[in-house]
C-alpha cells in the first residue's frame, strides 16, 4: 500500500505564494495597451492583429506601416491586404467598400474603393440607355 505523506509547512512556501499572489495582481492592474499590441492609431505597426482599430496601413511598398482607423462613409478602402497589411483601410461597421476590381489592381494594389452605406436611399438607379 503507498502511504502518503503531508507536505511540510515551509516558511519559504509562504514568501513564493506571496510573490505569486503580487506578480498576478500587477499583471491584472497593468494598462490595456502594450509594446506589441493594442497599439493606438499612429504607432508603427507589422501586421493588423497589432492594432486597436485592426488595421496597419502603408501608403507604398517602401514605406513604414502605421495603425490607422478603418475608414468613413467616403473614404477610400480596400477589402484586400498583402501580408495582413493594408494599402487603405477596410470601412467603418455597418459600411461596404464598393468599387471595381480588376485583375491588373489586385497586381498593383490599386483596387480601392469607396466606403458607401449599403443602406443609403438617396442612390439614384440610372435607366439603360436602349
Amino acid at each position: 500500500m503507498i502511504k502518503i505523506r503531508p507536505v511540510p509547512n515551509h516558511p519559504k512556501m509562504k514568501i513564493i505564494l506571496i510573490c505569486l499572489a503580487c506578480w498576478i495582481a500587477v499583471g491584472i492592474a497593468a494598462p490595456e495597451k502594450g509594446l506589441f499590441l493594442n497599439l493606438d492609431n499612429g504607432e508603427l505597426c507589422i501586421g493588423s492583429f497589432q492594432c486597436k482599430s485592426d488595421c496597419c496601413q502603408r501608403d507604398t511598398a517602401l514605406s513604414l506601416s502605421r495603425c490607422f482607423s478603418k475608414g468613413p462613409e467616403g473614404d477610400l478602402c480596400s477589402d484586400h491586404f498583402l501580408y495582413n497589411i493594408y494599402y487603405r483601410c477596410p470601412c467603418e461597421r455597418g459600411l461596404k467598400c464598393d468599387g471595381d476590381k480588376s485583375f491588373i489592381g489586385s497586381i498593383t494594389n490599386t483596387n480601392f474603393g469607396t466606403c458607401k452605406d449599403p443602406n443609403d436611399i438617396t442612390k439614384v438607379i440610372q435607366p439603360k440607355e436602349d
